[in-house]
């Protein structure tokens, strides 16, 4: 699909710096894709969150905001890279983005499954990753506690309301007026979580740390990756 969309080509080979250069790729990623294709569900509120955090960080929410600002844009760009990669060499997809992009275009999956798949890759396989990333260039660790796990948390209380608010959206529509579908969807949108997901992620991250520069640290992620995507087709069913 890539190949044939050079307006989402365009989009991916923008800069990912900080914040405002990921909301200006999430946009045009938005502008590039169908509205029904499944990585464009997952876009809808990815960037509906990037604003809140974005919001966060104008409001010096956050007791490291350099740190929370590269974070983000390091952050964002794994999923870009997901995208590039299917653009022009798919087969090193990872696992995690892989069960979304290969069913985006399924018939009868809510726009929300799409979505939860999504963050369900971008959040427990991208966010352990990022954590790691951003800590090496920056400086510093990854350790429970620290102001930057406290602004770590403080994300989840931003997100929290923004996550309410799009799910509902997601919900509205022909699907709420038939209650025997809605049941399983309702269920599984409030088993999956974005503060239990992070809450992981972080774990993860911790992990991956204390692993870093060894072949452990490699194994750790590929095992981690084969989980997430087993998750993410669950959501997609």
């Amino acid at each position: 699909m890539g190949q044939g969309n050079p307006p989402l080509a365009a989009a991916l080979a923008r800069p990912t710096v900080g914040v405002a250069d990921v909301l200006a790729t999430l946009e045009a990623i938005g502008a590039a894709l169908p509205p029904a294709d499944g990585v464009a569900r997952f876009n809808a509120l990815y960037l509906a969150m990037t604003r809140a955090v974005d919001g966060a960080i104008r409001d010096a929410r956050f007791e490291d905001p350099a740190f929370m600002a590269r974070f983000d844009a390091v952050f964002a760009d794994q999923y870009f890279e997901a995208l590039r990669r299917d653009l022009t060499v798919p087969d090193t997809v990872s696992r995690s983005w892989r069960a979304l992009i290969d069913r985006r275009g399924a018939p009868g999956v809510h726009p929300l499954q799409f979505a939860l798949a999504g963050m369900n890759a971008h959040i427990n396989y991208d966010l352990a990753r990022t954590l790691v990333i951003t800590t090496r260039e920056l400086g510093g660790t990854v350790a429970t506690g620290s102001p930057r796990h406290r602004d770590f948390l403080a994300i989840n209380r931003v997100l929290a309301e923004t996550e309410a608010t799009v799910k509902s959206q997601f919900l509205d529509g022909v699907i709420a007026t038939l209650d025997h579908a809605l049941g399983p969807l309702d269920d599984r949108a409030a088993l999956w979580s974005i503060a239990r997901a992070r809450d992981a992620a972080w774990t993860h991250g911790e992990v991956l740390w204390m692993l870093r520069d060894t072949p452990l640290a490699t194994a750790y992620e590929t095992t981690l990756d084969r989980t997430v995507s087993l998750v993410g087709a669950a959501l997609l069913v």
